[in-house]
């Protein structure tokens, strides 16, 4: 897809130059009565991968640890098999021994960012760690839901033309207005924006809201939950925070403190991999929970993608036909530019592998290993920006895949 999957928000987010008011931070709540066991926290996320927004207050940290639950708009991840949020194709020069460089060291820019940025962009980042540690994760919308709701207003078309006409100085004075925690003027920008689209706000708040709050509802009286949702949900009489209070909730501002303690971040920041064990014999590490897709003639296809800097990881698993050597399937598999011929090699564990830079579509430029066991062959697939692709990602990813 060519389109901005926006969390509905992201375009409108980065139009209007307001500037924040200095109050407090007001992006973390603590949610308490009613009867609920434990504490609950509703957080306000801002759908960028800039590392400033990864900054988070100490009490953030145990809120994640904590619950045991993690509720977000929509499940992101159901997007990883169709949706590239790379902007620009990667361009790679070849020296004398087929070695691929780049001549320059630009970040590629994503829908989120660019590659300088975290990997995901942040509520992706905050399902990564759901599936990563084990919580149970609910959506309160559904892909489909949201995309209605552009498709009614005739804005899907139309994200990609916004996000362009948007300088660089507003996206800096709204990123400073989320930092600051300051959920009025975001409230007050998105008033303001959507008022070039009759009934906007009372469809894409208001009644989001107000579902959102029903959803919440029902989970709390499940366990201890953290919920995520775009932080211009949160203000106002018909805001989350103001709904559930409504319903019975206590929920307090809880200070933004911020730390040095390494133990602090610790057990959150180190929960970047998922570990993969699949029935046709291999085990893989990707940095997230892949989603898996059926494909024809019984093959599988197993993808991640960190959507914030644009890279992809994928793992295709194929029957093995025994009347073709893994050099004929290195032939169909890597198209090889001329200048950068595939290489094929044991690894240390004896298993024969082929791998190169391949250039088809709809991946573009990406690296490839290919490796088998005695039923299936097992296609990786490792591609990204500018940085990613002359790193040394792609091969740490290849290495983590073992035959059992």
């Amino acid at each position: 897809m060519n389109w901005f999957f926006p969390l509905i928000f992201s375009v409108f987010f980065l139009q209007l130059p307001v500037f924040s008011q200095g109050t407090t931070n007001e992006l973390l709540w603590e949610i308490s009565g009613k009867g609920i066991k434990g504490k609950s926290y509703l957080y306000g996320s801002l759908h960028s991968n800039d590392k400033r927004v990864f900054r988070f207050q100490d009490s953030l940290y145990h809120a994640l640890n904590s619950a045991h639950q993690m509720v977000l708009e929509t499940d992101i991840f159901s997007m990883f098999t169709e949706w590239d949020t790379r902007k620009e194709e990667v361009k790679l020069l070849y020296d004398s021994d087929g070695n691929p460089y780049t001549g320059t060291a630009r970040a590629t820019k994503t829908k989120y960012g660019d590659e300088d940025g975290m990997p995901q962009f942040l509520d992706a980042w905050f399902q990564q760690y759901a599936y990563n540690t084990g919580k149970q994760f609910v959506p309160l919308e559904t892909v489909e839901e949201q995309l209605g709701l552009l498709d009614g207003f005739n804005i899907r078309s139309s994200s990609d033309q916004l996000t362009e006409l948007v300088n660089n100085y507003v996206q800096q004075q709204m990123l400073e207005i989320y930092l600051d925690g300051d959920i009025k003027s975001l409230d007050k920008i998105m008033r303001t924006t959507l008022k070039a689209y009759p009934d906007a706000y009372e469809e894409f708040i208001v009644a989001r809201n107000k579902k959102m709050a029903e959803g919440l509802d029902t989970l709390l009286a499940k366990g201890s939950l953290f919920c995520a949702v775009g932080a211009g949900h949160l203000y106002g009489e018909q805001g989350i925070i103001q709904l559930l209070r409504k319903k019975g909730y206590k929920l307090r501002c809880v200070t933004a403190i911020y730390s040095e303690d390494p133990d602090l971040k610790k057990e959150v920041r180190s929960a970047n991999k998922y570990t993969l064990t699949d029935p046709a014999g291999f085990k893989a590490v990707f940095p997230g929970k892949p989603m898996e897709e059926t494909l024809g003639s019984g093959n599988r296809l197993l993808v991640y993608r960190e959507m914030g800097q644009g890279n992809t990881y994928s793992i295709e698993i194929i029957p093995y036909d025994v009347e073709y050597s893994l050099n004929d399937y290195a032939a169909i598999y890597i198209a090889s530019p001329g200048a950068s011929p595939a290489r094929c090699f044991l690894q240390d564990d004896g298993t024969e592998t082929c791998q190169g830079i391949s250039d088809s579509y709809p991946e573009g430029l990406h690296w490839i290993r290919i490796l088998r066991n005695e039923k299936y062959l097992i296609v990786a697939k490792a591609y990204g920006g500018n940085k990613f692709m002359n790193s040394n990602r792609p091969e740490l990813f290849f290495d983590r895949i073992t035959i059992e």
